[in-house]
């Protein structure tokens, strides 16, 4: 896998001050995309343990609240092996960071078990806490949505999607006054 770049002090993409991994390679090939450059699988730099450490060390500042994967597109399958071992990484040097990404891909895409090896798929999707699905499609843009570009793209609760058997919106349990750690317990 390659990856596009690596942000140390995100905003845009999650709440809080995050660390941003942009991956290399996307086949959705979304009209307007602001980040077409992104779509060759070969272009930017090789995502090695080297570039594991790195992000684990951006993230050692507590005023860094996570990680956010985007791309390219981080769940096309040549994509999720590299991306599923930083997960156990991170996850295991910072529990109580939150974990997003963004896909162009549905969640319901993603569970059907068609986008490369399930088990890989399955793992990746466990350590999210939010996942933004749906393609970017520019007659639906909206810049005044938080967290996403066009208006046909959710940001999924993963844990509570994945306990419940039914979708979770995030803004649902955050309109509740409910944060990320409630609902991990």
């Amino acid at each position: 896998m390659n990856y596009a770049t690596i942000k140390n002090c995100d905003i845009a993409n999650g709440p809080g001050v995050r660390v941003s991994l942009f991956v290399s390679g996307c086949t959705h090939h979304c009209k307007g995309c602001f980040n077409e450059v992104a779509w060759d699988f070969d272009y930017g730099q090789p995502f090695t343990s080297e570039t594991i450490q790195t992000i684990l060390d951006m993230m050692k500042p507590g005023y860094i609240k996570g990680l956010t994967l985007l791309g390219g597109e981080p769940f096309e399958p040549q994509n999720q092996g590299p991306i599923v071992e930083l997960l156990r990484q991170v996850k295991k040097a910072y529990p109580d960071k939150s974990i997003w990404a963004f896909s162009g891909y549905l969640f319901e895409k993603i569970t059907s078990g068609t986008l490369g090896d399930w088990a890989v798929t399955r793992e990746f999707l466990s350590s999210l806490d939010v996942l933004v699905d749906g393609p970017f499609v520019e007659e639906k843009k909206n810049l005044a949505l938080r967290f996403r570009g066009s208006e046909n793209q959710r940001l999924i609760d993963v844990p509570a999607t994945l306990a419940s058997g039914k979708i979770v919106l995030w803004e649902d349990w955050q309109a509740k006054g409910k944060g990320l750690k409630e609902w991990k317990k």
